[in-house]
């Protein structure tokens, strides 16, 4: 794959979104009628959970509806086939890892990405605390837990000549917690919780981008229905970053409720454990940011790393 293809694609997810994410849609005007709310159908990556919390913050606050959109938000599973629906107009906007989005892109699927979710993907390979394994070169030979179709897999073999094999992803920690030597994918935001609540130590993990690959989280979008609204995806990224900021800085409760409501194993417990580390480890603004100047942008640069 060529990286000026590759870079093309990445220019794409720009002209919607920097410069104008964060600002507000012009309503109407005093004493006007209330206008048509406008319909957008947004597909999630996995079930509601606080990765989700800047989304349903926005929903259930009203930010959405202020910014005269009707957001319907359906959840995702272990088949969310995201980038398909979107692709082919069954969701305007869909949650996706970058990296995966890019490459569909440059293979021709009518996508663009309009916004990050995480300024960096909290997807790691999770170990047992005891593993040896310490680098990824010792990853030679062994056999990892995850989803087949993840770019960084790949990426790992090529960067440090290495092997392993794959047994695709159960989106369950059974299988973790039974065994000590057992490697798997997983997001270090949330599978911890289920880890030491199962009985066993709370892992240890190789994070992606201490290999160079650094993606996003991001929002995509359906190309031509982007193009065709421009204004409209301006409106929800703004409105989408003010409930970011609103749920890791202010009370969660709003969020909290519609995502119980909506996946009913969310507890308490979970719930307040994935923001916190959302919060500490800075994914939504950046680790390495000083303010929250970044929230929902996405850069060119940052794809460097791809071939």
């Amino acid at each position: 794959m060529r990286s000026a293809t590759l870079g093309s694609a990445a220019a794409l997810c720009m002209v919607l979104v920097l410069g104008c994410s964060r600002q507000q849609p012009a309503g109407a005007s005093a004493g006007s009628a209330a206008p048509q709310l406008f319909r957008i159908t947004l597909q999630l990556d996995w079930v509601a959970e606080p990765e989700h919390g800047g989304l349903y913050q926005a929903l259930a606050k009203g930010y959405f509806r202020d910014a005269g959109l009707d957001v319907n938000i359906v959840q995702g599973g272990p088949n969310d086939f995201v980038m398909q629906k979107v692709a082919t107009g069954q969701a305007d906007i869909g949650q996706n890892d970058s990296t995966n989005t890019l490459l569909a892109i440059a293979q021709g699927l009518p996508m663009i990405q309009i916004g990050a979710v995480f300024q960096n993907d909290p997807s790691v390979l999770m170990l047992h605390a005891d593993n040896p394994v310490r680098r990824f070169e010792d990853l030679d030979g062994k056999t990892i837990m995850a989803r087949p179709e993840w770019a960084f897999l790949p990426y790992l073999k090529n960067k440090y000549h290495i092997n392993f094999s794959i047994v695709p992803q159960n989106f369950e920690v059974a299988n973790f917690v039974a065994n000590p030597n057992f490697i798997q994918q997983g997001f270090y935001t949330a599978e911890p919780y289920y880890i030491v609540k199962g009985g066993a130590k709370y892992p240890k993990f190789l994070y992606a981008w201490d290999a160079g690959f650094d993606a996003y989280t991001s929002l995509i979008a359906n190309r031509a229905w982007a193009e065709r609204n421009p204004t409209r995806v301006r409106a929800f990224m703004a409105a989408f970053i003010r409930g970011w900021k609103d749920y890791i800085e202010g009370d969660p409760a709003p969020a909290n409720a519609l995502m119980k409501r909506e996946n009913p194993n969310n507890t308490d417990g979970f719930l307040d454990f994935c923001r916190t580390m959302i919060i500490k480890e800075k994914l939504v603004i950046g680790r390495k940011a000083a303010d929250d100047s970044q929230t929902g942008r996405i850069s060119r640069e940052r794809f460097d790393y791809l071939p």
